[in-house]
């Protein structure tokens, strides 16, 4: 009997507005799961990082004969979808075709309209998927999986009563199935974290995060779950041993929410002196660190992470649920630097309700960090979240001509604030250019910086940043 035929995508396209690519962990997770649990072949791919055209993705696919396509993206690239499954089904007629990732977390049966997908899945997937493999391979009917979303005889989109089962345990699942992967690919290509092209390898050591951020994802949900020390160690051990690599960067929401694991983990790295440089381009919740966590974070080898402040204002704040204590913030990121960690802030501008008064404190807030770099982004209300319902709710106009499946989402011209556009378009050139055209901060950048050679590669994204809404 033909093993059966499994091949996942994760769609994308980098541009020239958004040029990082880090492998792609969800699908990773899934291959090394679908392995460890049914005799089937696989093949992954990762559009973004190869740049491909859909035409390659259905070719890749063809080629391989698969039986079933998982497909995983985020929102802004779900225009993608409608000619990939329809050259799938083109292609592979009998071909049962599967979306998930972020996309399908945040719009749930919306993300099978457009598109010839044969089912969703939202939230994790390996279970979820596991049993859908399951059920197309003995033609079962579909009704039993929970939370499942698929199309029934009659073409209508149903949903299964339930939700997704999720991974209790993080420790049971198998390493990432980095051996499916071409990892040279992402020397070429800028990482997550903002540092020159380089070997690494990506992990998530924890899912769920407690927070209550309005404006951010569900995929994971809201209960934080995390790997023990002896795992993380053990799979970071495994994979960079047998890829030669020694950089590492960790995609989690909130890896350091148990500060105890974290000193955990860095003992661990330390005791087997794996040599590791360690990067967050996800950021650390940086109100709760402590000096002794840097410390341990620092003897590790972190050299890079992100901070996200998000706003200066108390008041914001509280409004967008982050609650983040500002002066324990500016804290943290002063016991990083102190230690040579570069650090990167992340600052959003545009939430609804915000006034000029409060755009003026996050300015205030970033441009006296000790933050190398910073980004001020605008606040984008993507569905899913509790952002889009409160817009949906309270100012529905703003949300006319949005497209959140807009390639090039960073330069969305959204404005939620209670200031109008050329204000708060002005004050992100403003924060953009105070921030980096001062002296000692631009001495710190270049003497901080791995690889100073390599900054100039930052002048046009530096442009288009100084210059919104100024041409346009």
């Amino acid at each position: 009997m033909k093993r059966l035929r499994v091949f996942l995508a994760n769609l994308g396209r980098h541009t020239f507005v958004s040029p990082d690519s880090t492998p792609p962990l969800g699908i990773l997770s899934l291959a090394a799961y679908l392995r460890s649990k049914l005799d089937v072949d696989l093949l992954l791919m990762d559009q973004r990082v190869e740049n491909a055209s859909v035409e390659s993705v259905v070719r890749r696919a063809a080629d391989f004969g698969a039986d079933v396509v998982g497909l995983s993206l985020m929102t802004y690239y779900a225009s993608m979808l409608g000619p990939v499954t329809q050259g799938l089904r083109a292609a592979l007629p009998k071909v049962f075709q599967v979306l998930g990732g972020p996309h399908v977390s945040a719009c749930q049966e919306a993300a099978l309209l457009g598109n010839v997908a044969d089912a969703a899945v939202s939230g994790e997937g390996e279970h979820a998927l596991e049993q859908l493999i399951r059920a197309h391979q003995a033609r079962a009917d579909l009704t039993n999986i929970p939370g499942l979303l698929w199309r029934n005889g009659e073409g209508a989109i149903t949903r299964n009563p339930g939700s997704a089962p999720i991974i209790e345990d993080l420790d049971t699942l198998p390493f990432l199935a980095y051996d499916l992967l071409d990892i040279r690919k992402y020397r070429r290509v800028q990482s997550h974290a903002h540092m020159p092209p380089r070997r690494y390898l990506s992990f998530f050591s924890s899912r769920g995060c407690p927070c209550k951020c309005m404006y951010c994802h569900q995929v994971f949900g809201k209960r934080f779950r995390a790997q023990s020390p002896e795992r993380v160690v053990a799979e970071i051990e495994h994979h960079t041993k047998a890829f030669g690599v020694n950089n590492i960067e960790f995609e989690d929401d909130i890896f350091n929410f148990d500060p105890k694991r974290v000193l955990g983990i860095c003992d661990l790295i330390a005791k087997r002196n794996l040599k590791l440089r360690i990067y967050f381009g996800n950021g650390l919740r940086t109100d709760v660190l402590t000096e002794e966590g840097v410390e341990a974070l620092v003897g590790a080898g972190l050299c890079f992470s992100a901070f996200a402040l998000e706003s200066g204002s108390p008041r914001m704040q509280q409004f967008m649920g982050k609650r983040l204590n500002i002066d324990k913030f500016l804290q943290g990121v002063r016991w990083a630097t102190d230690r040579g960690v570069f650090a990167h802030g992340f600052a959003m501008l545009g939430f609804p309700t915000e006034t000029e008064e409060d755009m003026k404190a996050t300015l205030d807030v970033v441009l006296n960090s000790r933050l190398h770099t910073a980004a001020f982004f605008t606040v984008v209300p993507y569905p899913g979240t509790e952002l889009y319902a409160y817009v949906a709710k309270h100012t529905p106009d703003k949300l006319k001509g949005f497209a959140s499946d807009d390639l090039e989402f960073i330069r969305n011209r959204i404005n939620l604030s209670e200031v109008p556009d050329e204000v708060l378009f002005r004050y992100q050139r403003t924060g953009f250019r105070r921030f980096y055209l001062n002296p000692s901060r631009i001495a710190r950048i270049v003497r901080d910086y791995p690889n100073p050679c390599f900054l100039p590669y930052y002048l046009p994204m530096f442009t288009i940043r100084a210059t919104k809404r100024l041409f346009a």
